[in-house]
Order: structure tokens, then sequence, then C-alpha cells
């Protein structure tokens, strides 16, 4: 056995334990009842849930580890009826994805072939849980090929693409409608001025369009599974970007979400500040080693 491999089944009871114990470098609050809460109440919640959304911050260290430990604690509850949906592969590399949790690819393969991530370390425990419960993970993000055509030359650029490009996206057209989605957007970006027209606001709801689609295709064929999917905080705050994208594709799934920021007010949180952001918003510590 590989010593990284070996090292990540030593490292899981080290994160349950950290669960059961509530360590002091995260808190967890329940928007909904104003308490603060548990991992397991999180997982508990998703019997009331289809697709539990976890935004993250992508250097968070505490997040990763909790991420994993929401995934552990799915996979025990709902053994080979849970699944994983990410981010961090696009839709073109599903395929490829696939031969690495059927074991029948090298991870070096993977690693090139699906165009992981460079803090891929941050995600491979939660790969290879899944890979070890035959839990399907769905590449979900929209290639980022297309996302730049959209940058450059707007929607209406991805019509000239032949159908088996398009089949990576959510259907076109892609509904890019105003409103505090877009509001949010122009804000995060620094103003109208910063944005040099609209392309960029069309390119993000492209991701999160096909993350949303990507999701909703699997949850029609799987209406008995549990997923969860993780992406940057800024796409399923407040239930909208992917989430709303989610619901107009498939209006019957019961959706959950978790936002995890590693705070300064960790110490000290004021939480109605952060009340309209998730069902769950988790603080790290901000003290701690970020991933990179």
């Amino acid at each position: 056995m590989k010593l990284s491999i070996l090292l990540f089944f030593i490292y899981l009871p080290f994160v349950t334990i950290a669960q059961d114990n509530q360590e002091p470098h995260y808190k967890i609050y329940n928007t909904n009842t104003k308490k603060l809460s548990t991992v397991k109440d999180i997982v508990n919640n998703m019997t009331k849930a289809d697709v539990l959304f976890f935004g993250e911050e992508h250097n968070d260290s505490t997040g990763h580890l909790l991420e994993l430990e929401i995934f552990k604690q799915l996979n025990e509850i709902y053994p080979h009826k849970t699944a994983l949906s990410m981010e961090m592969f696009t839709t073109d590399c599903q395929l490829v994805l696939n031969e690495y949790l059927a074991d029948l690819i090298r991870e070096k393969n993977l690693v090139t072939d699906a165009r992981t991530w460079p803090n891929y370390k941050d995600y491979r425990p939660l790969i290879e849980l899944a890979k070890q419960n035959q839990a399907p993970v769905i590449a979900a993000n929209a290639p980022s090929r297309y996302t730049n055509m959209v940058t450059r030359g707007g929607l209406g650029a991805l019509q000239a693409l032949d159908a088996q490009a398009k089949s990576y996206l959510a259907p076109l057209p892609i509904d890019t409608a105003t409103g505090a989605y877009y509001d949010k957007f122009v804000k995060i970006m620094g103003g109208h001025s910063a944005m040099a027209g609209m392309q960029i606001y069309q390119s993000q709801n492209l991701w999160d369009a096909t993350m949303g689609w990507s999701i909703a295709k699997f949850y029609k064929n799987h209406t008995d599974y549990k997923m969860m999917h993780l992406n940057g905080g800024f796409h399923s705050e407040e239930k909208l970007g992917a989430v709303a994208q989610l619901k107009k594709y498939a209006p019957s799934a019961k959706v959950l979400t978790v936002a995890a920021y590693a705070d300064d007010s960790f110490d000290n949180p004021d939480w109605s500040k952060f009340n309209q952001l998730a069902d769950y918003v988790i603080l790290t510590d901000p003290k701690l080693p970020r991933s990179f």
C-alpha cells in the first residue's frame, strides 16, 4: 500500500474524533434555529434533502476536513446511495474520472487527463473515499475553454459548437436573468466599470447552469440517492447561482446548503451577519495554515 493511501486511512479516525469532540478549530451555526450545531446535525438533516451544497473557500484546510467527514458520514448512513458532485472536475473529463473510480487507470493518468486542480491533494481523500465505497462522482463544471469563449464573445458564441461540445454544457440558451445574483456579482467584481460588459457575468452563469444541469441529470435518474456537491462559496450562497439553476432543471429537488469561511470574527462571531448565506454556516479558525 502506498504511503499516501496509508496516511489517508490513518487520517479518517482523527477526523471523526475531531467532530465528536467539537474541536475548537471550527464553529457550525444553524441559521434556521439560530443555534450552534454539529456535523452530525447537518448529516441528519439530509433525511429531508436530496442535494447538499457545500460552499467552500478553496484553500481552507479545515473546510476540506469537514467536507470529508460529511461525505464519510453520508456514505455510512446511505451506503451505495451517496454521490459526490464537484466543481473541481469538468464534464468532458467524466469518462476519465469514471475509469479511475473503476480502477482501470492510474492516478497519474487521472491527474493528467482529467486536468485536476493544482490543489488536488485537498480533494484526493474524497475521491479515494468515493472509490472505496463505489460512490459515483459527477464531474459537474463547464470546460474552461467554453467559459473563455463566453468571456470573449458572449453566450451566443456557444451556438457555433457542434453537438458533442454542446453536450458538455447545460442546454442552450443559458438563463442570465438579472436580479439579486447579478447585483451580488457586480459588487464582488468591483462595480459595473470593472466588468467591461456582460460577458463575464454570462461566463459565471454558464458555470452555474452546467453544475446545476449536471446535478439535475444525476438526480432525475437516482432520486433515491443523497448527493453532496462541492463548489466555491459564491456559487451557492443565498441559494443563488448553481442552486437556483438546479431548481430550474429539477424543481422537485430538495436542497440543503452549507457555507464555510475562515473568518476573522471566528473568536466572537456575529452570526446575524451570516443568516442569509446558507442553512448552515461554518466558521473556521483563520489562524490555522491554509492548504495553499
